[in-house]
């Protein structure tokens, strides 16, 4: 007999950050639904809001995984803001053959070009079949010629199966590859090393001041609650930064 033991289900809300990586202080701060597509969201709230309030246009933003999806990055890079985020890619393979990423897009020439020196264009021939040529979504086909494959001495590394090598670009694709080529860069190791710094925020969060669980209830409850520890955190902050001036006695 298989037992399943269920855990129950409750509501919860996570607490965003927008932070000043060279002092470690927080600019702007957003109570969202635990679910990554309101968490994504609210970066772009939180930058809105502080280019509206302080006139802050940050050059780059440093965030996780969740963050490097297509949409979030194109948003990004349209405002010049760098994303020194890891692209969020299910584009890899487990069978050691040539990724996505081992190709190169050629954005100039709308194309892309293997690492064997080929090129792979969009579909060149259409018809009646919805899967050939650009698709509704905001993404394209692209492929090699089926005879350059066949001749490759690299074929296998790349498809062993198929006849010719097929890439989907998707939408926000240069975008995409603004935040692959940021991430070969030694400005993006600095940048790693500075998210601890939002980290470490989140664990005095819970471990010192205690914000496990919230004391108010919905939104405007825990909107509240994370406004008030965000303001402690800065005050304990700004208290290191600008420490009280010296009384000198008087003789």
């Amino acid at each position: 007999m298989v037992r399943e033991t269920l855990a129950n289900a409750f509501f919860s809300y996570s607490d965003n950050y927008l932070i000043d990586t060279d002092h470690g202080v927080i600019v702007d701060v957003e109570a969202t639904r635990s679910i990554r597509q309101a968490e994504v969201g609210s970066t772009k709230t939180m930058l809105d809001r502080v280019k509206d309030r302080f006139d802050l246009h940050p050059k780059r933003l440093i965030a996780d995984t969740a963050y490097g999806t297509g949409p979030i990055l194109g948003w990004l890079v349209d405002r010049k803001i760098a994303p020194d985020i890891p692209v969020f890619d299910k584009s890899g393979r487990s069978d050691g053959t040539w990724t996505r990423a081992d190709i190169e897009w050629d954005a100039e020439n709308d194309q892309y070009i293997c690492p064997e020196g080929h090129e792979l264009k969009k579909f060149r021939r259409t018809d009646s079949d919805p899967n050939r040529g650009p698709t509704d979504k905001g993404t394209a086909r692209y492929r090699a010629l089926k005879e350059v494959c066949q001749a490759c001495p690299s074929k296998a590394e790349c498809c062993p199966n198929a006849d010719a090598r097929k890439i989907t670009h998707e939408e926000h694709e240069d975008a995409r590859q603004v935040a692959r080529d940021i991430s070969k860069t030694n400005q993006y190791v600095i940048s790693m090393r500075l998210r601890k710094k939002v980290e470490m925020l989140f664990a005095h969060l819970k471990r010192i001041l205690g914000l496990g669980r919230l004391r108010l209830r919905g939104p405007s409850g825990a909107k509240d609650e994370f406004l008030l520890s965000a303001t402690a955190q800065n005050l304990r902050k700004l208290a290191k930064i600008f420490p009280a001036p010296q009384q000198t006695q008087s003789a």
